[in-house]
């Protein structure tokens, strides 16, 4: 019976882990899949992002979902940015989050309800401080409008 409680315990650990991460107060069913958004191939490799996002209708919207190294250079990482376009105007930008991990979990969140969001993925040059490679994805509500549920 221990034993059963361990592993049932262990697998759920194992499950949680590889879900995306999910904004406080919001069922994993109010997720839209986007997929992965992918920077520009340089003489390295590239950057990608498997993006999860909200629905428009979040009072806070919300990127998630794992960002992935795939450029082999040492000084080269990931980096993902989001820019929020606010339903009362203006636009916003998440702070960018990097990783020269193969893999790290992603959360950019708005400040408000917004009508649009812009997925940046780029190749990071540490010692440069600089991006390289990047190609964004503008994501509104009429795209997904008509996506299956």
């Amino acid at each position: 019976m221990r034993k059963n409680l361990v592993i049932g315990g262990l697998l759920a650990f194992v499950i949680a882990g590889s879900l995306p991460a999910v904004p406080a107060g919001a069922a994993t069913a109010s997720l839209i899949h986007w997929g992965p958004v992918q920077s520009r191939s340089g003489h390295h490799g590239y950057a990608k992002a498997d993006v999860w996002i909200t629905r428009f209708t979040a009072e806070t919207f919300v990127v998630s979902g794992a960002l992935y190294d795939r450029d082999t250079h040492s000084g080269h990482c990931a980096y993902v940015r989001a820019r929020f376009h606010y339903a009362g105007g203006g636009t916003g930008w998440a702070p960018p989050k990097t990783t020269c991990a193969s893999k790290k979990p992603i959360r950019l969140s708005s400040d408000g309800q917004i009508t649009r969001v812009d997925v940046k993925v780029c190749v990071y040059d540490r010692p440069r401080r600089t991006t390289l490679n990047c190609y964004a994805d503008a994501i509104t509500p009429a795209i997904i409008a008509n996506w299956p549920q």
